[in-house]
């Protein structure tokens, strides 16, 4: 399985930088490869200064060795090895219009002193954060995933989606950062579902990205838009960076683990703006924009 899953995250990485390009129609994307002192390490690469994408990162790694020692306090092992891959992406575009995008899919192994594998677990997601409300695209965008969940199983992307609006909140604002997606974390193999299912559920719905959100992109990357509208999406922005800097496990763990801190920080815009009390005039769209940052039942599955 970690062999399978390392290419799968490889594929995934390779097939939307391919088409991120294609959109974009001016940046490239730029590789770095890195080594981590303990095992292993990852490919790194940025598209930035784009027409169409102004900042992002399409990450895969690939780590081992003996698990850290944050690690192992929480799992409650001593000198226990480990393995890590997954592919993580953040896309910041330039035009407001264009909503932020976040996904993320993992495998981890941990082992006995024989090397057997002791637990194993698969980890992953996507969600979208809008500056402005296109209704129909957040409905685009969830019911992508929801197809993708269901070709597993189909109690998934209501578990999923509600994982996703309680994860993704900066609770010191009240608010989520963006509309949701879905998210899941620690699934192992169980009576129900089986090793290979999890693989099937990060293999569907990493393709089910591109269908997710170069739609979109497309459909929003030439509208006009004014600087009071750029100042508002650096405000959102500033938001966002709140939530990775203040709430996000995985970029928490990774400073705290002597992670690359290049890769871990790529999730950041290159602009963002704090304004002190800043709040949009009642019946703006950048008011309906902030109302819309509560757990909304996209799809309308209670009504059907």
């Amino acid at each position: 399985m970690r062999n399978r899953f390392a290419e799968l995250v490889r594929n995934i990485q390779n097939e939307i930088c391919t088409e991120l390009e294609k959109i974009d129609g001016q940046a490239k994307f730029e590789e770095d490869l890195w080594e981590r002192p303990g095992g292993g390490g990852g490919r790194t690469r940025i598209i930035r200064n784009g027409k169409v994408f102004e900042k992002g990162g399409v990450n895969t790694s690939e780590v081992y060795g003996i698990l850290p020692d944050v690690m192992q306090k929480r799992l409650g092992v001593e000198g226990a090895e480990f393995y890590a891959t997954g592919v993580s992406l953040v896309i910041h575009p330039l035009n407001p219009m264009v909503p932020t995008v976040h996904l993320n899919y993992r495998y981890f192994e941990m082992y006995n002193e024989d090397g057997s594998v002791r637990d194993a677990w698969f980890g992953g997601g996507a969600d979208l954060t809008p500056y402005y409300l296109f209704e129909e695209d957040c409905v685009h965008f969830h019911q992508a995933h929801k197809d993708a969940c269901d070709g597993v199983d189909t109690e998934f992307y209501p578990q999923f989606k509600k994982q996703c609006d309680d994860y993704f909140v900066n609770t010191h604002r009240n608010e989520n950062r963006g509309i949701g997606g879905i998210f899941y974390d620690y699934m192992r193999e169980d009576e129900k579902h089986s090793a290979e299912d999890y693989y099937e559920l990060a293999r569907l719905n990493g393709k089910a990205f591109l269908e997710a959100f170069l739609p979109i992109a497309k459909k929003r990357k030439d509208l006009d838009y004014t600087e009071d509208q750029q100042f508002w999406q650096e405000i959102r922005r500033g938001r966002y960076v709140e939530f990775n800097l203040v709430h996000d496990r995985g970029t928490l763990f990774g400073l705290k683990t002597n992670g690359r801190t290049e890769s871990i920080l790529m999730s950041l815009p290159s602009r963002a703006r704090w304004e002190y009390d800043f709040h949009p005039e009642t019946g703006t769209e950048e008011h309906k924009m902030v109302e819309a940052l509560q757990p909304r039942d996209w799809l309308n599955l209670e009504g059907k």
